[in-house]
């Protein structure tokens, strides 16, 4: 706007000293004039424009990607499965050569004499499970027992046993029991079998 306003001044002061000198300036329609002030007027705007600054556009930036959480996968217990042919004590995956190992008649320690009595209305599973003893005896072994039986064990030496029973008649009622209890002489031990548990008596 500024140089418009020169221009025009300029054109006005040339007037001025064209009319008022000696020598005869040829003279200039007013179609000229006006052509040369929209002339530079748009060269004007075209300057202003051209100086604007442009708005530079923003790097592309990456999509967030969306990662899936870790999933919890929950533990499940491990089952007790007991079966007549089977020590529940018995795990072939186990790092402990106790619960693998069949108790046999050469164990190191002093022998004594244990006792199971069937006290149950039917037949049913047993298994016996040494602890590993001071001399490292340990091992398990299995008997099936008729209604009202028992059975008696001379070939096994002091120490702490688990026993373990079960139905043997799949016509009766199912149960799970078990008893514990620690040998420490040669007289015979008892252990009474019923439904609910095993029933440690002593001699």
């Amino acid at each position: 706007m500024k140089r418009f306003s020169t221009l025009t001044a300029i054109i006005a002061a040339m007037m001025i000293i064209s009319a008022c000198g000696a020598e005869p300036v040829p003279t200039t329609s007013p179609v000229d004039v006006q052509n040369t002030a929209v002339a530079a007027a748009f060269t004007i705007v075209a300057e202003t424009q051209a100086a604007v600054p442009t708005a530079t556009p923003l790097p592309p930036t990456e999509a967030p990607t969306q990662t899936a959480l870790p999933t919890i996968t929950p533990l499940v217990p491990p089952t007790l499965e007991v079966s007549p042919t089977t020590a529940p004590a018995n795990n072939s995956g186990s790092a402990n050569p106790c619960d693998t190992r069949v108790l046999g008649v050469d164990m190191a320690g002093k022998t004594t004499k244990i006792r199971i009595v069937n006290t149950t209305k039917g037949a049913i599973g047993v298994s016996i499970y040494l602890n590993e003893t001071e001399l490292g005896a340990c091992g398990y072994r299995s008997y099936n027992l008729a209604k009202n039986s028992d059975v008696v064990i001379t070939d096994v030496v002091y120490g702490c046993y688990n026993i373990w029973a079960w139905a043997a008649d799949s016509a009766k009622e199912k149960f799970n029991s078990s008893g514990y209890g620690c040998i420490n002489n040669p007289d015979k031990w008892t252990f009474e079998v019923n439904t609910a548990t095993v029933k440690f008596t002593g001699p």
